[in-house]
């Protein structure tokens, strides 16, 4: 019997040390009581910068423990194939993603939307408005653009433009509508949105419930979503957001970098500098400065359109109108100068692919008029070089012996030797000279000069 008790009190001792050790946890999830706010903001063209910069937060924020990730939203679309990978990490998050829609005359336009869908809680601050998801099959910048949907119904269903445009439509409001399913949020605006890009005010998203709170600022919201419970990747997790201390992460120098360079505009710049970098370290060797300057922003541009969607149509068209022009400077003729500033300029509005992006994507005008302006000027002004060094006499090699004069040194009959440049060279001719006598250079047959009598 003492044995036994004896076993029995080892046993309460063990398992009063496992309760003390580990103490009794509520809802599956729950974060420590010190662990801060991650905040990050999501501010522009959503794009793979912005994809890369959410993610990390996300990791981040595991790393700290914190109770939620908030997102503060300003954007008026971006990339689908980005907007894509940043819904698929709220998803499969395991801490809570906040999404703000901050601070005030703010959006979440297009692909702003569906992340607002796609988070865990779904805030906005008064005066922003939410949606116009409707996805955008852009043409070229002055050319006309897609159908409106009433000329489009009327128009034959078996138009292959129509058919890839319901299809766009349809997958994405089956997208938005399982997103709304998954929160359980208004899956109806939701269609509305893309099939009518319709919009909504913070008051109305409430109201519609798209969104789940309107706060004015980070301390009121996240005092309003205190105690809510959402489900994440790893099961229901209760917020403790009250009072809670926030922390800004900021885009590191990288993230600075790739958002600078793959703005459109600045890819195009940066492929023209390298492209001119080249080619003038070729027409000037030993230069390098321009070679390597060259080298380093037509690397720098070949990354940014690695991640950009470029039409490789567009891309090719536009490096077919440079080699033109380089062309055109070393033989030049009008025609070709011309077809190559017309296919640089078709290769810059068909640069960038429409289909996977839900804004305007494309180089602007002025700075494709300013680039095209600059090119013409370019190579006329080299063409111009070469047509006035055509014209001018030749200043080097045997050539440059033609038409001067020299002295004769000694003759008999039609040979002798005349100093020319301070050498003496031998000579002939068909006229009768003498000793001293200026002569002109008219032809040359290996190291024998023709000459006549200087006028």
């Amino acid at each position: 019997m003492p044995a036994r008790i004896k076993r029995l009190q080892l046993i309460a001792i063990l398992f009063i040390a496992v309760v003390i050790v580990v103490p009794p946890r509520g809802l599956h999830g729950q974060m420590p009581s010190d662990a801060p706010v991650l905040l990050v903001d999501i501010k522009g063209a959503i794009g793979f910068a912005t994809a890369d910069y959410f993610a990390k937060a996300l990791a981040r924020a595991a790393t700290l423990g914190s109770p939620v990730v908030l997102a503060r939203l300003d954007t008026p679309g971006g990339l689908l194939s980005s907007t894509r990978q940043m819904i698929h990490a709220i998803l499969a998050a395991r801490v809570p993603v906040v999404m703000y829609v901050a601070p005030n005359g703010s959006r979440a336009a297009s692909a702003g939307t569906y992340l607002l869908y796609a988070s865990h809680i779904a805030a906005m601050a008064p005066g922003t408005h939410v949606g116009a998801a409707t996805p955008i099959a852009l043409s070229a910048p002055g050319l006309p653009g897609p159908p409106s949907p009433s000329k489009s119904e009327k128009q034959s269903e078996s138009d292959p433009a129509n058919s890839a445009e319901r299809k766009a439509i349809n997958d994405a409001v089956a997208y938005i509508r399982s997103l709304a399913e998954v929160r359980g949020r208004n899956a109806d605006w939701g269609e509305k949105a893309v099939r009518e890009a319709a919009t909504l005010t913070a008051t109305a998203a409430l109201k519609q419930k798209v969104i789940d709170v309107i706060a004015r600022d980070v301390d009121e919201l996240l005092s309003d979503i205190d105690g809510r419970s959402v489900a994440t990747a790893s099961g229901e997790v209760r917020l403790a957001t009250k009072g809670r201390r926030v922390v800004e992460m900021k885009p590191d120098w990288k993230m600075e970098v790739m958002s600078a360079i793959t703005d459109p505009n600045i890819a195009l710049i940066l492929l023209m500098i390298g492209v001119y970098g080249i080619i003038f370290e070729f027409l000037t060797p030993g230069a390098i400065a321009p070679g390597v300057v060259g080298g380093v922003c037509l690397i720098v541009a070949l990354t940014a359109l690695s991640v950009l969607p470029v039409n490789l149509g567009g891309l090719a068209l536009l490096l077919f109108g440079i080699a033109l022009m380089v062309v055109e400077a070393f033989a030049p003729s009008v025609v070709i100068g011309v077809g190559g500033l017309i296919a640089f300029v078709l290769g810059a509005l068909f640069l960038f692919d429409p289909g996977d992006t839900d804004i305007p994507l494309r180089v602007s005008w002025q700075v494709l008029v300013g680039m095209a302006a600059l090119s013409a000027a370019f190579f006329m002004g080299v063409m111009g070089f070469a047509m006035r060094a055509r014209r001018r006499p030749v200043r080097t090699g045997a050539e440059e012996m033609l038409g001067s004069t020299g002295k004769v040194v000694d003759w008999a009959k039609d040979r002798g030797h005349i100093l020319l440049y301070g050498e003496i060279w031998a000579a002939r001719s068909n006229q009768d000279l003498a000793k001293g006598q200026e002569v002109r250079v008219v032809a040359r047959t290996g190291l024998t000069l023709e000459v006549e009598q200087s006028s």
